[in-house]
């Protein structure tokens, strides 16, 4: 059983919005996911003119917590946490039930010959797109803020 979602570090007075959902580990909970995240953050006006970046940062941490922390297996979960602030912006929480990671072990994808690879670029994405971007219980958990 997972570990309830943690708080998102916003005040609670002050939320526009609060989401906690769980999907399954599985590709193809991915985008009906990031519709219905982006619908509403859309309609509250969390991110205004910055939807494209959290949309693609979202697409991301999820893509990676199914390949990685779930290997595909739509038995196990991901967790998702989306908050609201008028004054701090929104929080995204991804957590998955992986092994974690350690993110500074992943090598630069506009260096040296991985600029070649085909993959391992979603880090550094999720870094250029949101403003603050830190990882949690050893790499399972991924804190994103869009202000």
């Amino acid at each position: 059983m997972p570990e309830p979602l943690p708080h998102c570090e916003f005040d609670p007075q002050n939320l526009i919005l609060k989401l906690d959902t769980v999907v399954d580990g599985h590709p193809d909970a991915v985008s009906p996911l990031v519709e219905g995240v982006m619908n509403i953050v859309r309609g509250m006006r969390c991110a205004e003119g910055k939807e494209m970046e959290v949309e693609l940062a979202l697409r991301e941490a999820l893509a990676n917590a199914v390949v990685h922390g779930c290997k595909g297996d739509p038995e196990k979960k991901i967790e998702c946490c989306v908050a609201c602030d008028e004054s701090r912006g929104l929080l995204i929480v991804i957590r998955d039930p992986g092994e974690g990671f350690d993110p500074a072990s992943i090598p630069s994808p506009v260096i040296g010959e991985n600029v070649f690879e085909s993959h391992g670029r979603g880090i550094f994405l999720i870094n250029q797109l949101m403003d603050e971007v830190r990882y949690e219980r050893g790499g399972t958990e991924i804190h994103m803020i869009k202000r």
